[in-house]
């Protein structure tokens, strides 16, 4: 597929052009809005190949909760491993399509991993999560941003003081759930550690407000995301923030998402979520 195509559903994707933007730009470039269609279906994640791990995994209990945010209540799932004893807790941040069936096997990854996990919903001051994807997208857009952040971080209160909770919280998030972590972590002090997955990045001068380790994903081919690294890293070596971070070559943003073949790259996310899983326990566990 030509570059030139995926750089424009990345900028969809990411909530920098609206979906008649994206058709309009995509029906020229594909010479019609019959081929735009058809490429449409191929760049769009297919949700059916989200379960990894089952909602029947004995290893995991999965249920909806709902928790006090800011907005107020939240609708999260909620992710708990089975067995004895206090674990780490994390909030899985999801992409701009909101909470689906993706994201909620994200939670269950780290619930297997010995995590308490929260994948909250952050569409459900606006409804909820719809199931037509293409109209999350619009939610997404109407959601107040210092609402929604204040949503998230009432989510690390809600795991921190979880009677499973051993009282260290991390988080993570995908494309829109990126960058939304890297606010979460600026606007949370009791946060540990996040993993943001090609997010945008925070405001220099908040930088130094940032308490929490980072672990930072990034793809090769990702220009509008990556322009804002070099001044990310000088803000976080100034302030002397723990990070680290890596770029996985020949990938695409949201490289890390396995429903969507046409961007998915296995190797690069099979090395990042064992990353993510060594940086969790390595800042959560101890």
């Amino acid at each position: 597929m030509e570059q030139e195509l995926i750089d424009l559903y990345k900028d969809y994707d990411t909530g920098l052009i609206n979906r008649r933007e994206f058709m309009a730009k995509m029906a020229i470039i594909a010479g019609s809005i019959t081929a735009a269609s058809s490429l449409l279906m191929l760049l769009e994640n297919d949700y059916a190949l989200a379960d990894i791990i089952s909602k029947d995994d004995p290893r995991i209990q999965s249920e909806y909760i709902n928790y006090p945010g800011a907005s107020g209540d939240i609708r999260a799932d909620l992710v708990t491993p089975k067995g004895d004893g206090k674990v780490p807790g994390v909030v899985v941040i999801h992409e701009i399509w909101g909470l689906n069936s993706h994201i909620e096997d994200v939670a269950r990854r780290l619930g297997v991993e010995g995590f308490l996990a929260l994948a909250p919903d952050a569409l459900t001051p606006v409804g909820g999560t719809p199931e037509d994807p293409m109209k999350a997208f619009p939610l997404v857009r109407e959601l107040d941003n210092e609402a929604n952040v204040k949503n998230y971080v009432a989510a690390v209160k809600f795991l921190q003081s979880h009677p499973k909770s051993n009282g260290n919280v991390g988080i993570t998030g995908f494309c829109w759930g990126g960058g939304v972590a890297n606010q979460v972590a600026v606007n949370s002090p009791d946060l540990k550690a996040a993993v943001p997955f090609y997010g945008s990045q925070p405001k220099a001068e908040d930088v130094h407000k940032i308490k929490a380790s980072l672990l930072l994903h990034y793809a090769e081919n990702d220009e509008r995301i990556n322009r804002g690294i070099p001044a990310f890293e000088e803000a976080l070596k100034k302030a002397s923030v723990d990070y680290r971070i890596h770029m996985y070559e020949g990938t695409q943003h949201a490289f890390y998402n396995d429903t969507n073949a046409e961007r998915y790259h296995k190797e690069a996310a099979q090395l990042a979520w064992k990353r993510t899983i060594e940086f969790f326990k390595e800042k959560l566990k101890t």
